[in-house]
């Protein structure tokens, strides 16, 4: 009888323990409804940049403004730079989904195959916005002289601080005596 006795206190405790587990899965079995939901994985949203226009800005004459093709490539020539001109590139550009940081712009100019300029400049970090960005460039000095006249090819980059490119134009410009008529 002593084990039947045993038994009883220690059975009660089991009892007790019993009582506690159930519970206790009952949680777990919530949890598991929880995580049944499938919620979809969880991502982080990588940084959109859209570029809306890119414009050359001269003193005295107003901006040329450049459609930008979706492709990166626009048909033709581009643009033309008036010898010895002083001028600035404009970007302006919409953020959206997560903050862009460190975007910089790359630029490598070729004429008949050899390079003669290249640029990288820091534009900033931006975080998303309704509002479009608007950035502008140090002022430079296009080449004058009957060298450098004539036909360029250039490649310009947007990429942030982990080397994704947000935008790669590649395209030809010209630099003549004076600005194009008809821009």
């Amino acid at each position: 009888m002593s084990l039947a006795v045993g038994a009883g206190p220690s059975s009660s405790n089991m009892d007790n323990d019993e009582k506690k587990t159930p519970h206790e899965g009952e949680e777990e079995e919530e949890n598991e409804d929880e995580s049944s939901l499938h919620l979809g994985p969880q991502q982080t949203l990588e940084p959109e940049v859209k570029f809306l226009s890119v414009a050359i800005v001269a003193p005295d004459r107003e901006d040329i403004v450049l459609a930008i093709p979706e492709d990166g490539k626009p048909d033709g020539l581009w643009f033309t730079l008036k010898e010895a001109s002083h001028y600035r590139l404009k970007f302006t550009f919409q953020v959206s989904n997560n903050i862009v940081s460190g975007l910089r712009y790359t630029n490598t100019v070729w004429k008949t195959g050899v390079k003669v300029y290249s640029t990288k400049e820091m534009i900033g970090t931006f975080s998303p916005q309704l509002e479009p960005y608007t950035h502008e460039m140090p002022e430079e000095t296009a080449p004058s002289g009957f060298l450098a006249r004539g036909s360029y090819t250039a490649k310009s980059k947007f990429l942030d601080d982990d080397n994704k490119c947000y935008l790669e134009i590649n395209y030809t410009f010209n630099i003549k005596k004076d600005w194009a008529s008809a821009e």
